[in-house]
């Protein structure tokens, strides 16, 4: 009967020790603690950095505004030289047809 359980103890035993050993490492310790002033440079640093973000999309819309007062304007002059052109090419064909009369 020794013999029998010492059959079935020992590769049990074995077993076991080498799934101990085969287990995930242990965890990283706990980073320390921040200081509360190198955690407010951190957080105002990050907010700064927000701020200036925020400036920069202030500036392109500022400047896309300009741009497209702009663009309005001169298409505003575009059209106004359209129909001045098409009235002098008007006033050409009838003086022409009149010539040719």
């Amino acid at each position: 009967m020794q013999t029998s359980l010492s059959k079935y103890l020992l590769p049990a035993t074995l077993a076991l020790l080498l799934t101990a050993c085969a287990s995930d490492q242990p965890a990283p310790p706990a980073p320390e603690p921040v200081i509360s002033g190198e955690l407010m440079l951190r957080e105002s640093q990050g907010i700064a950095s927000l701020g200036d973000n925020w400036k920069k999309g202030k500036q392109l819309t500022e400047r896309g505004n300009v741009l497209v007062r702009e663009g309005q304007a001169k298409i505003t002059e575009g059209n106004r030289l359209i129909e001045e052109g098409n009235r002098i090419m008007r006033e050409s064909e009838e003086t022409y047809k009149g010539i040719k009369k």
